[in-house]
């Protein structure tokens, strides 16, 4: 019999114990034992254990347990009630399949506490048999300090030829994040391509005062105004477009105006090329300078949510939710997360997405730093390093192209919106375009082009949801969310081509600006914003910028650069 190495860890488990929480032990789970012998071959236990180390979707004959170190999820990921990280649709789903359990260390929210446990493991030199890693500096400690696998072989071995083609769809940058002295050492996330940032408005605020849908950014913001000057929410509470302080969405941002940078073809807070092929540092071009000038006259206006500055995400929220704003940036997945608020307390809020193609023309070239990424990882010396490449694949292929019998738990969690967080490993796995193929295929299934039977289990969930609420049959808020996501925005997307741009390799350099100069660009932005600076302050901006150790960061990004073009 086959035993796993039980962890130690005195610093985690102090950090732990400290934070309240409990070490969680192994615990049963899954279909009944009828139904997988049924689905296994009378062959040896010898033989069976040579299958599932070898294979890609071989079950053990014994459960093989691995410890982990789990990135919770808020509100417990939206798990059902009795659903817990080790015992919820993925795990019972493994289980069945694989005959593989997770045994959580330690489960803490990416808010700091994960990588506080992080840090102490690798620091103590003792991490779970699986470990998801925040940024390729913290892989790199791993791999130096000799503590994981090298995962070339369970790369090649253990996973499907259809997880390799996801893979390969992002070119061989992403992998070679991964790759050190030509060995794979993990497992990275794939971020798929969430298009460009979408403009949500209150369709049915737009049909209430008789104006036409917007054909440009610049009706967009006229109805913006109209939303206003009409208080379309009453009582003098409708305010303007919902913006974050931090003005770019993500980091803990949600309300972003990336859409206004984009439409001026700047992208800020990120390294990019220039028209000359040079390597620049986006938030100083002249299109950024074009774009805060243009936000400063929305705020001049009153189209730009005049009290931004004063405002919190909740506060945000608390406007959506109260009908008192009718206007965000925000990808396809807004219905979900916030517009959901909006229309759970009005479902008469008919929250539209717009894009205009003339305002993603000009999009630089941006540069890909793997320094935040995310990663799988081994411990080395673990017994069954393969139940990584093997989770991959049951999870992002097996059970979602061909498994309609089993897998029916683990897909229903995309209706009922169950965080990715509640996977025991935190990384997603698809094709880069993967959206945009979801989003296809539910449309040709729902107008009858192509049959239900052609989908995938991912994409049965979703046409399930969208089917029922376009019948009227499902009028929860997760029933619009998934067809405003899954249809609506989609369709946008597709339409204005706004496809990813291939974002190109720095190199070695992770390019990570200095606190000092992101406080500085910050504060530039929000004083030229609200007109407390002229516009001209941009130029003194960015030669503060540089002569702050912007000038020596900045070349040392095109050394780097360079070497990735030399032969």
């Amino acid at each position: 019999m086959r035993k796993k190495r039980l962890l130690t860890v005195a610093g985690i488990g102090a950090l732990i114990l400290c934070a309240g929480l409990v070490f969680v032990l192994s615990r049963g789970g899954g279909p009944e034992d009828k139904q997988t012998a049924e689905r296994e071959p009378a062959v040896s236990d010898e033989t069976q254990w040579e299958d599932a180390e070898h294979t890609p979707l071989g079950k053990y004959p014994e459960t093989v347990e691995y410890t982990l170190g789990k990135i919770a999820g808020a509100n417990n990921a939206n798990l059902p009630a009795g659903d817990t990280y080790e015992d919820n649709a993925y795990t019972r789903y493994l289980k069945d399949l694989l005959n593989i359990q997770n045994v959580d260390v330690f489960e803490l929210e990416d808010d700091g506490t994960y990588t506080e446990a992080l840090e102490l493991a690798i620091s103590d030199k003792d991490i779970p048999d699986v470990l998801v890693v925040n940024g390729r500096e913290n892989l790199q400690r791993l791999i130096e300090d000799g503590l994981i696998e090298d995962l070339t072989q369970v790369y090649e071995e253990c996973t499907t030829d259809v997880i390799k083609e996801m893979y390969e769809s992002y070119g061989t940058g992403l992998l070679d994040s991964a790759t050190f002295d030509g060995k794979l050492y993990a497992f990275p996330n794939a971020a798929i391509d969430d298009g460009e940032m979408l403009l949500w408005l209150r369709a049915d605020w737009i049909r209430k005062l008789g104006l036409k849908e917007p054909q440009s950014m610049e009706e967009a913001m006229d109805i913006i105004k109209a939303f206003i000057e009409n208080d379309m929410s009453g009582d003098g509470q409708t305010v303007g477009l919902a913006c974050s302080t931090g003005l770019i969405a993500g980091s803990g941002d949600t309300y972003g105006v990336d859409g206004i940078f984009t439409k001026f073809g700047s992208s800020p807070t990120k390294w990019i090329l220039d028209d000359e092929g040079q390597v620049v540092y986006g938030s100083l071009t002249q299109e950024t300078k074009d774009a805060l000038e243009y936000l400063n006259s929305l705020y001049e206006d009153g189209i730009l949510d005049s009290r931004f500055l004063l405002r919190k995400t909740e506060n945000i929220d608390d406007l959506i939710r109260n009908g008192q704003c009718g206007a965000i940036f925000g990808r396809w997945w807004a219905p979900n997360n916030p517009l959901s608020i909006s229309y759970g307390a009005d479902s008469s809020a008919d929250w539209k997405p717009y894009l205009f193609a003339e305002d993603i023309a000009d999009r630089p070239q941006t540069f890909e730093s793997y320094d935040g990424w995310m990663y799988v990882v081994v411990r080395k010396g673990y017994e069954h390093p393969e139940i990584v490449g093997k989770y991959v694949s049951a999870i992002f292929d097996y059970s979602r192209y061909e498994d309609d019998q089993y897998a029916g738990e683990v897909n229903e969690y995309f209706a009922i919106n169950v965080d990715p967080t509640a996977r025991p490993m935190n990384i997603n796995v698809d094709y880069v375009d993967a959206l945009y193929r979801c989003g296809d295929n539910l449309e040709k299934a729902l107008s009858g082009e192509i049959s239900v039977t052609e989908l995938s289990g991912l994409e049965k969930s979703y046409y399930n949801t969208c089917s029922s609420y376009l019948n009227g049959n499902l009028t929860t808020a997760n029933g619009w969310a998934a067809y405003a996501s899954r249809i609506l925005a989609v369709d946008v997307l597709n339409k204005a081509k706004a496809y990813k741009l291939p974002p190109v390799s720095m190199g070695d350099s992770d390019g990570e600006i200095p606190q000092e100069l992101q406080e500085l660009e910050h504060e530039a932005f929000l004083q030229i914003i609200t007109g407390e600076k002229p516009l001209d302050y941009f130029d003194t901006f960015v030669v503060e910028w540089y002569e702050n150790g912007g000038r020596e960061l900045t070349e040392t990004v095109r050394e780097s650069y360079q070497e990735t073009l030399e032969p």
